[in-house]
Order: C-alpha cells, then sequence, then structure tokens
C-alpha cells in the first residue's frame, strides 16, 4: 500500500484543524450537517449525472484503488518475461502454455496462451494493445469522473450560501437565530471548496496517476510479449526493457537480478583463473 494518498489528505484536514486551534476557533463549528449534506450529496449527484450509470458504479468500484494501490513491480515484471524468453529459446512456444498457467496476471497469462496458441505477430500486438486501451480507458474514466466531482463542488457550496443567506433574509425578525444560519452559509462554501480539494482531485489525480503507471506497464509487456515470441536472446530482451523504464521504478527486484547476474560471471571469471 502507497499512503501517499491517505497520508496527503490527512495532513491536509490536520493542517486545517491546527490553523482553527491557533485562531482559537472550535473545530466543531466547521461541522454543519445541512451544508455538509447539501455539499457532498449535491456534488455526487450532479457527478453521476454528467455520466452514465455504469460508469459512475466503475468510479465507485475503483475508489478503494486510490488508497490500497501498491505501485507496479516492473522490475520483477521484466525477470519474468527473461525468465519467459529463456524457456522459449530452450524448450519452444509451447512451452509457454504451462509457463502461463503459473502466471497470475490476466493479462500476460493471456497473452502467453496466445502465443503457445501459434496467434500471427502483428494480430498478437493488435489484441494486446486493444485490451491495454480498453483498460486505461476505464482507468482514466474513473479519475475523470472524481475530478468532475471537485469541479462541482465550490458551485454546490455556492448555492448552499445562497440557501442559507435566503434564509437569513427571511427571519431578520429573529436575531438570536442569525448567528447559525450565517455560519450555515459560510460552512456551505468551505466544504464545497475544502471537498474539491482536498478530497475529490486528490483522489481524481491518484487514480490518474495509477492509470499512467498501468499504461506504461502494459506497454512493457507488450515489447516483452512480442520479443519473446520472436525469440529474443534474453539478456538483449532484459537490456531493452530496462532501458524502457526509468530507474526509480526498477524497484528492488532490478537489483536483485543484477546480482544473480553477476554471480555467475564471477564464478565464470575465477573457473578460468584456476584453469
Amino acid at each position: 500500500m502507497d499512503p501517499a494518498t491517505l497520508g496527503g489528505i490527512v495532513v491536509a484536514f490536520g493542517s486545517l484543524l491546527v490553523m482553527a486551534f491557533l485562531e482559537g476557533a472550535n473545530p466543531m463549528s466547521l461541522i454543519i450537517p445541512a451544508p455538509m449534506i447539501l455539499v457532498l450529496g449535491g456534488a455526487i449527484g450532479v457527478g453521476i449525472a454528467s455520466t452514465t450509470l455504469p460508469d459512475a458504479i466503475l468510479a465507485i468500484k475503483a475508489l478503494p484503488k486510490a488508497f490500497l494501490f501498491k505501485g507496479v513491480k516492473l522490475g520483477a515484471d521484466i525477470d519474468r518475461l527473461v525468465e519467459l524468453a529463456e524457456v522459449a529459446r530452450k524448450q519452444g512456444l509451447l512451452a509457454l502454455e504451462a509457463q502461463a498457467a503459473e502466471v497470475e496476471d490476466p493479462y500476460l497469462k493471456k497473452a502467453l496462451q496466445n502465443v503457445a496458441d501459434g496467434m500471427d505477430a502483428d494480430e498478437l500486438r493488435i489484441v494486446m494493445e486493444d485490451e491495454a486501451a480498453a483498460k486505461e480507458k476505464t482507468a482514466r474514466s474513473a479519475a475523470k469522473f472524481y475530478n468532475s466531482l471537485g469541479g462541482f463542488a465550490p458551485t454546490v457550496g455556492i448555492i448552499g450560501t445562497v440557501v442559507s443567506l435566503t434564509h437569513v433574509l427571511e427571519n431578520l425578525s429573529n436575531p438570536a437565530g442569525l448567528g447559525h444560519s450565517i455560519a450555515g452559509a459560510f460552512v456551505a462554501t468551505l466544504w464545497g471548496v475544502m471537498s474539491a480539494n482536498f478530497i475529490w482531485l486528490p483522489i481524481g489525480g491518484r487514480l490518474g496517476k495509477v492509470a499512467d503507471l498501468e499504461a506504461e506497464r502494459y506497454g512493457v509487456l507488450v515489447e516483452g510479449v512480442m520479443a519473446v515470441q520472436a525469440g529474443a536472446q534474453p539478456r538483449v530482451l532484459s537490456e531493452k526493457l530496462r532501458a524502457m523504464v526509468p530507474e526509480s521504478q526498477l524497484g528492488k527486484p532490478a537489483e536483485k537480478s543484477a546480482e544473480k547476474a553477476a554471480k555467475p560471471a564471477k564464478a565464470t571469471k575465477t573457473a578460468e583463473a584456476a584453469a
């Protein structure tokens, strides 16, 4: 789990609370149910109205990914593709069918099965790229939904403010209740702007970043599987795929594989020296 999104939101709300304490205000005065219900419920409602119901449901299902996404392990994926290239060169493409049974990722599993079934290279690339594009489109649709909530929320907050001020003008003869009504008016604007910038836009941005990372991973898998099918030399394939990925995203798997590759080389040099 990458704590960036949850941690960032907590820091943002924590900063608001610290400000309230430093100003001598009661943080509970910012929590008024009526304007909060209007802003949160209204933004979600118009967000759903601006898209289709299936897309809205998919966006809601994608919400946990904004907090629980663990990142892509491109180093491990590249190591796996190199292993598959070695199997294909030694045992033939039909051996990839058995390897596919051990793969958990449905995208890679399907691609390996297609290679083992003898699918044409051009057709395989088209199938893999089309499937990756469909997955990316779904992910970006979820990000767009939450970004749209970030756009609607401030306006809904202004609507809440207007409603509350209208109520204030209707009750000028009751000074005792004016304070609560005016507070509700300002709280509606506050929650409109705050929910947009503290909740919806960060979630939309996070899901957009997740879509970028997954698209990058699919690109590596496409090139890797195509190279495996073409009978690429494993070492050359490893170098090619690692050149496609920023070093920061290779992570520990890449370091481990480098160490494993170095050990046989050292052993060879030792044997040659002894001879």
